[in-house]
């Protein structure tokens, strides 16, 4: 394939590469397997994309950066920045249309979140689907350096006395996330409940958007957070605490960000649909490339951008992890993924997870049905027509929607075939 990007192609060949339901059912029969076969270029060339100031929104700004929107007919994209992942949510409730915007680079739970109603205002659910995943691993757990002394990593546990005494005191700690229901609230809860403390009984969870959790560790409104980069490595350039674990200790190469659009954008633009998703995918690519990572944090450092110096961006793209206290790893198996492992591709199975945790957490009814609401949302085939398309290998095309059973740091393992058993097994979860 001759492209702008034709001899990192090369090495890339060494990766491993209710109204709402019938909303959703109109989008599938309208988009089956194959259904870009035609010719004809993209019913528009314009799509309005949110992003929030996290690392693992690269690929859409390199799209919009290296001309791969305007490659694949869709010259007029906007890739707007978020303030906060309510300010996404409220923005795709409105769609361009209503100044908002299409889609977003989003957390991988908010779709759902949103097509069922559970954060909108009013509980009017807003069909979306999920078209690729924009990364694996590398979002972070940090703490305050009050708790220095701790050394707290993977085991939680060892915060739990200093928890409860500033309970006892009437100052419960607080951890911070980013939005209810989402990737990182799920990894501080996970963490913290692997360790016997209750995120709803033992402290208080609270949110704060990405580009603002350092300023707010600063001051003191947090004990803990849970973000993606570059805010954890800023926090440790600042001195301000250090980093506990990097996500992917818990669950090593797990999900995280998601390409989402409104259904309704889908159903109207089935080839603009595909255009975005293969200069996404194509930008996934280049963003894996080794040989590419001072430069991409150059790109997103940019005050069009991110705004963030690329001394904070640089090493943690490239697996070098300085977690302060002392503790630096090189090279790290932990870096942010966004082509090899099939990092791009979204597995039904991990947005299963995803749902039974936040049935967990008491955000969906314990009887949901996790497989079919997965079905309406996920859309792994246009994944796999765009890929076609863009001439990634066989090979790098995963054969199955799922991963099949995931274990995780503290022994769990979730099957994806029998939710009900994982949730059986986990101490610390709001119903019985």
């Amino acid at each position: 394939m001759k492209d702008i990007l034709s001899t990192g192609m090369q090495r890339r060949k060494l990766l491993k590469a209710g109204g709402s339901l019938a909303l959703f059912a109109a989008a599938r029969s309208l988009l089956p397997g194959g259904a870009y076969a035609a010719a004809a270029g993209p019913e528009t060339t314009k799509a309005t994309l949110g992003f929030i100031a996290l690392t693992d929104s690269a690929p859409l700004i390199v799209a919009k950066e290296k001309g791969l929107f305007a490659k694949y007919g869709m010259p007029d994209v906007e890739v707007v920045k978020q303030a906060s992942w309510g300010t996404t949510r409220d923005n795709l409730v409105l769609g361009s249309q209503g100044n908002g915007i299409d889609g977003a680079h989003i957390l991988t739970p908010m779709p759902y979140l949103i097509s069922t109603g559970k954060v909108t205002q009013n509980n009017q659910p807003l069909p979306m689907v999920i078209l690729a995943r924009l990364n694996l691993d590398a979002q972070g757990i940090s703490v305050a350096a009050s708790y220095k002394d701790l050394r707290v990593g993977t085991d939680a546990g060892v915060l739990k006395e200093a928890f409860a005494k500033k309970k006892a005191e009437g100052a419960p700690a607080k951890a911070a996330m980013t939005f209810p229901g989402g990737t990182h609230d799920l990894w501080i809860r996970y963490w913290l409940a692997a360790g016997g403390i209750d995120p709803d009984k033992d402290l208080e969870t609270i949110v704060v958007p990405p580009p603002q959790m350092v300023a707010n560790m600063k001051v003191g409104t947090m004990d803990c957070f849970c973000v993606g980069e570059p805010w954890n490595a800023q926090l440790v350039n600042q001195g301000i605490g250090y980093t506990a674990l990097n996500t992917a200790e818990l669950w090593a190469n797990h999900p995280e960000k998601s390409f989402a659009l409104r259904a309704d954008w889908v159903e109207k633009n089935p080839l603009a649909t595909k255009a975005l998703l293969m200069a996404v995918l194509e930008a996934q690519q280049w963003a894996d490339d080794m040989a590419n990572k001072d430069e991409l944090a150059t790109i997103v450092g940019k005050r069009a951008w991110f705004n963030v110096p690329t001394t904070d961006i640089a090493g943690r793209l490239k697996g070098d992890y300085d977690y302060g206290l002392g503790r630096v790893d090189t090279a790290s198996p932990h870096l942010m993924k966004f082509w090899r492992d099939n990092a791009s591709y979204p597995f039904q199975s991990h947005e299963a997870w995803f749902l039974t945790e936040n049935i967990r957490w008491g955000k969906f009814a314990p009887d949901t049905d996790v497989k079919a609401l997965v079905s309406k949302v996920n859309r792994e085939d246009i994944w796999r027509d765009a890929a076609k398309a863009l001439g990634v290998a066989a090979s790098d095309i995963p054969a199955s929607t799922s991963r099949g059973p995931e274990t995780f740091f503290d022994g769990k393992v979730f099957d994806p075939d029998s939710p009900q058993t994982y949730l059986a097994s986990l101490d610390i979860k709001r119903f019985v």
